[in-house]
């Protein structure tokens, strides 16, 4: 008797809880964490940045606050990343801004321990235990059930593309820490590719550029701003300049240098040359029949990278298929996993198989 009574008590809390807390959707990206809550929208896009002090553990700020902290911080506070690529590099610190998020949407809530359902979108190359890494750690920041979908699937559903019909749909996410490469057709991925190359690596092939090119050492934010500022992958009608500044490698004092465009779109060459090339690996992968809807449709850009100047065009030239940039393509993947939110059952087959996690009690 007692066993029943505290069965039905877990499981009456379980949805009285559920009916109070928001279903989310996450986009926890290597740059970015988007959140949608259903009903809503998308409410929180902060950078996944966390400063914390590392004398006492103590988190000193989340998201828009810890990235101001980069590179600025004293020896004991570490303003970092806890996801890497893509994937959970530091559990703890990836479950605390987990669970800061959570509450930051459930503050205006009643509920007190909010337990949201969760559906976060992940690179399709993870390994098993980096999909149980995702889980866990959502689960011990408070859900009351967790879901994975395939980055790339989130995103053509995000671009409304009729990712369950028996048709091709070809996407290219290019994110902060993985560029995605994906065919969907009937509520699957039939070829995908997974690269750790994307927006990081392009940055980090700008510090190089001006470390070799100039004797000139800049830090990660310097090379974010240079490449949204006057980054491009093919000549562009009116090129452009910009002044960097940063400590000579000679003389170890302050510098400031004249950075073309033409500059950048080498440093960048490099790591474009590789998605290029993987992008092609894709197209001869695809069935035919499936390459003959894309070459009707065109190929799907989203994510940040794809915004870097000239490369729909570069990648059309390449392949010779027609590529559209999606709208706002910084927010595809998580108006997909809002979009499946608001019709779960139907579409729950599109999730990736047996990792959604069973309710908690």
């Amino acid at each position: 008797m007692k066993k029943i009574i505290t069965s039905l008590y877990q499981k009456a809390s379980g949805s009285f809880f559920g009916h109070l807390s928001k279903d989310i959707g996450i986009d926890l990206g290597t740059a970015n964490t988007l959140v949608y809550v259903k009903g809503r929208g998308i409410v929180i896009n902060e950078p996944s940045v966390v400063a914390v002090n590392k004398r006492t553990g103590q988190i000193l700020a989340i998201g828009k606050e810890a990235k101001k902290m980069v590179g600025k911080t004293p020896g004991h506070i570490v303003a970092s990343r806890p996801l890497i690529d893509g994937v959970v590099s530091d559990f703890e610190i990836t479950e605390q801004m987990l669970r800061y998020f959570i509450r930051k949407i459930h503050k205006e809530s009643f509920s007190l321990v909010p337990r949201p359902r969760v559906l976060i979108g992940i690179p399709s190359g993870v390994t098993e235990v980096e999909k149980r890494a995702v889980i866990d750690a959502a689960k011990n920041a408070g859900v009351r059930e967790a879901y994975l979908i395939d980055e790339p699937m989130a995103a053509a559903i995000g671009a409304r593309l009729p990712v369950t019909e028996a048709a091709g749909n070809m996407v290219v996410d290019i994110g902060g820490g993985t560029s995605e490469i994906a065919v969907i057709s009937l509520g699957g991925v039939v070829v995908a590719r997974s690269l750790r190359v994307a927006g990081d690596e392009m940055n980090e092939d700008i510090i190089r550029y001006c470390r070799d090119a100039f004797n000139l050492l800049i830090g990660e934010r310097s090379a974010e701003n240079i490449k949204i500022s006057i980054g491009s992958v093919s000549p562009q009608k009116q090129e452009t300049t910009m002044r960097v500044r940063g400590r000579d490698l000679v003389s170890g004092l302050p510098k400031e240098v004249l950075v073309h465009s033409e500059n950048v779109r080498e440093a960048l060459s490099h790591s474009v040359r590789i998605i290029l090339n993987n992008i092609k690996t894709i197209i001869e992968e695809t069935p035919p029949e499936l390459i003959s809807d894309i070459m009707q449709k065109g190929i799907i850009l989203a994510g940040g990278g794809g915004l870097t100047r000239g490369l729909d065009r570069l990648i059309s030239n390449e392949t010779g298929m027609p590529v559209h940039m999606m709208e706002d393509p910084l927010t595809a993947v998580v108006r997909g996993t809002g979009i499946v939110l608001e019709d779960l059952e139907r579409l729950r087959e599109i999730l990736i198989e047996n990792q959604t996690d069973q309710p908690l009690r």
